[in-house]
């Protein structure tokens, strides 16, 4: 029994040693350059990460770099290239060559360009004088790949989320024609188009609008705030197109740079989306008239459209030179979101209400448990916001430049919500004359 317990302890103080050696976070940065026939990579990544690998130390960890080419060469392989897969035209590059592996001490500014990033990686080892620990130093790599032209459609699959607990890369991409196109991500981010095509793009913005509908639980708490009481498509047809184009406008617009800078906007805006869903959940709990609720979801609509702008500006870099397609992909990928969640959610409220639950108990109740889910996130964001410190503006040419954009946003806004007006109570009208026709058809046959 003491034996077994032995190694239960040793296990254990391995896995601890283990889970100790990972770094909670590193940063890689990566130069990636197509030129004639060959692909250049030039990455640099913090030793720390390198656990696994058996350095030649001296003293009490210093590291012996006269004695380090063979574990260098074997650090690079096992743990970068073998991780990062680049492709041309779709076909992945597996002929590659290792040319250069270098230690820099972490004071190092040489990746502050491709030309010097790859000057210092091709440069002489530091002497055996320096006294670097190797935990400390970062690990520059040169690899080739043979191409068939610096032309083609390039492609990266980096799977190097595995160094630390959150890794952040910093990839740049210098094309031949000069542009340069950056990418910081975090973790793996799957296949990374270089340089995409206005469809390539498209579809990746169209996957990524579709997912964060779905993982956003205030967005899609919102959107049951909506459908609870109506459940008709003739009835959500109003408040949906409402809130649809409204957060269009503000993501639009912040796709363009009328979000302010402050570090006070995003838990602003964080705050106003709990807000929004308190108020529709109480809105019909209280069983307030919805024939203008499309102008409340309006209002709502616009604050929930900076919500998604934060995501967009998030992954706007994978975008390239098609920063309007991809905005309008996204969007649809939001709406296709939006609409799966509907076609979903409106079956089930009338199959409940219809035999388990009588509808204004059921509107109550569903309504009363989405508040207080809500209540609390907007308690909890409201105190984040609280810490932020707010500062009068100052009044200077950027400043009104800022006011000329949000005054044009606003009058954009003022226009829209006054055409939806217009159609909808035209629309309405149509209904109405509609409905009573149909009732005059069969009021004679009674």
């Amino acid at each position: 029994m003491l034996h077994l317990l032995s190694l239960v302890w040793l296990a254990c103080l391995s896995l601890g040693a283990y889970a100790h050696d990972i770094p909670s976070r590193v940063t890689v940065y990566a130069f990636v350059k197509p030129v004639g026939n060959e692909l250049t990579a030039i990455l640099r990544v913090p030793m720390e990460a390198l656990s696994e690998i058996s350095f030649p130390l001296r003293g009490p960890g210093y590291l012996q770099f006269s004695e380090a080419e063979f574990a260098l060469r074997d650090a690079a392989q096992v743990y970068i290239t073998e991780s990062i897969h680049f492709f041309e035209n779709g076909v992945e590059l597996t002929e590659k060559q290792l040319q250069a592996s270098r230690v820099s001490l972490p004071s190092n500014r040489s990746f502050t360009d491709y030309d010097s990033a790859l000057a210092n990686v091709l440069s002489a080892p530091l002497d055996d004088s320096v006294d670097l620990f190797w935990r400390q130093g970062v690990l520059d790599v040169l690899v080739t790949y043979p191409i068939q032209s610096e032309q083609s459609d390039f492609s990266v699959n980096p799977e190097l989320g595995t160094l630390s607990v959150e890794t952040t890369t910093v990839l740049r991409f210098l094309m031949p024609n000069g542009a340069e196109r950056v990418f910081n991500y975090r973790g793996n981010p799957g296949l990374v188009e270089l340089d995409p095509s206005w469809y390539q793009a498209g579809f990746r913005f169209i996957q990524m609008g579709f997912l964060h509908i779905l993982d956003g639980i205030d967005h899609l708490l919102f959107l049951f705030c909506l459908v609870i009481p109506l459940r008709s498509i003739r009835a959500l047809i109003p408040v949906v197109t409402s809130f649809t184009i409204a957060h269009s406008i503000t993501l639009i617009g912040a796709a363009f740079g009328i979000t302010p800078n402050a570090l006070w906007f995003p838990p602003l805006i964080e705050t106003l989306i709990a807000l929004s869903i308190v108020y529709m959940a109480f809105e019909n709990i209280v069983g307030a008239k919805l024939e203008h609720r499309w102008m409340v979801t309006f209002g709502f609509g616009l604050v929930h459209g900076f919500g998604f702008s934060f995501i967009f500006s998030e992954t706007m870099q994978f975008a390239g030179g098609h920063l309007f397609s991809s905005l309008l992909a996204f969007n649809i990928g939001v709406e296709l979101g939006q609409l799966m969640v509907l076609l979903l959610v409106i079956p089930v409220l009338h199959v409940l209400f219809k035999y388990f639950v009588r509808e204004r108990v059921g509107t109550i109740l569903l309504s009363a448990l989405l508040a207080h889910s809500a209540w609390h996130w907007m308690l909890e964001r409201g105190t984040t916001l609280s810490q932020y410190q707010l500062q009068w503006p100052i009044f200077d040419s950027i400043f009104f430049i800022a006011l000329m954009r949000w005054g044009m946003m606003l009058i954009i806004s003022s226009a829209v919500l006054w055409v939806m007006y217009e159609l909808f109570r035209r629309w309405s009208l149509v209904s109405a004359i509609s409905t009573y026709g149909q009732r005059r058809e069969v009021e004679p046959r009674n």
